[in-house]
């Protein structure tokens, strides 16, 4: 079952059980999804879904600051909740130690050796963590490493 049935199946389960969070997160996700489509004009894959599910996150969590500086605390449990349903369809997160080994490596493989060859390490270990690790803190190693 690809991830967009099983987003479709998750839905109508929480239409069953009257489950108002996870059902208005889920609506919102397939919309997203179906707007991707609809941009690149084919179906999306796993991946393109993840992807999608991924900015979602993102866009959640980025929300959760600014609501944390506005002192807006009832919605930053709203977006947390919302998180936490997203968090059932992306793969579980790298550790930190392991994320710095498969940077090591990486940078052992493209033999980077300065600041400079910071984005074609970047690229080879965000394509080798899809999904499983923020951007900010693959900089963040990737930096201090090559520095």
């Amino acid at each position: 079952m690809s991830l967009n049935e099983q987003l479709t199946n998750d839905m109508k389960q929480a239409m069953k059980a009257k489950d108002k969070v996870t059902l208005a997160v889920l609506r919102m996700a397939k919309s997203s999804v179906k707007n991707e489509e609809i941009n690149l004009g084919h179906e999306l894959s796993d991946d393109e879904v993840l992807t999608v599910l991924m900015k979602e996150v993102k866009q959640r969590k980025d929300s959760i600051a600014g609501f944390k500086e506005a002192g807006r605390d009832d919605l930053v449990k709203q977006h947390e909740e919302e998180i936490v349903v997203l968090n059932k369809y992306l793969p579980t997160p790298l550790t930190t130690e392991e994320l710095t080994e498969i940077v090591k490596e990486v940078i052992a493989s493209e033999n980077a050796t300065s600041m400079k060859d910071m984005g074609k390490v970047m690229s080879s270990v965000l394509s080798k963590v899809k999904g499983r690790a923020d951007g900010k803190e693959v900089n963040n190693i990737v930096k201090s490493l090559l520095a």
